[in-house]
């Protein structure tokens, strides 16, 4: 069971949660921060530093949140739908282009 990051992430990106990863699979787009799916070690260090609450188990989010479920791993997918293997984030990386459902939303105010 993969963490997933939720929509309370959007338009905050505090970057807690990627400071803290020990493997580095949290990855900065441009509007909210991602988790790679097949990184990721599921130790829940990311879950319990997130300001927002942004960060929980696959088997633990909530109907109106599920598709955050599919917005964390097809922001990674290649044009065939496998997943991209990044490497790692850094503070230096470049940050993803978000998930159309997250670029679309309405920016928090």
């Amino acid at each position: 069971m993969t963490l997933v990051i939720k929509s309370e992430c959007i338009d905050v990106k505090d970057g807690a949660c990627a400071a803290v990863c020990p493997v580095d699979c949290i990855y900065e787009g441009e509007r909210m921060f991602y988790i790679h799916p097949s990184e990721c070690i599921e130790c829940g260090v990311c879950e319990s530093v997130c300001p927002v609450d942004a960060i929980r188990f696959e088997d633990e989010i909530v109907a109106a949140d599920q598709s955050f479920i599919a917005i964390n791993r097809e922001v990674f997918a290649d044009a065939e739908g496998g997943l991209i293997a990044p490497g790692g984030w850094s503070r230096k990386s470049t940050p993803l282009r978000d998930h159309p459902a997250v670029a679309t939303r309405p920016t928090k105010n």
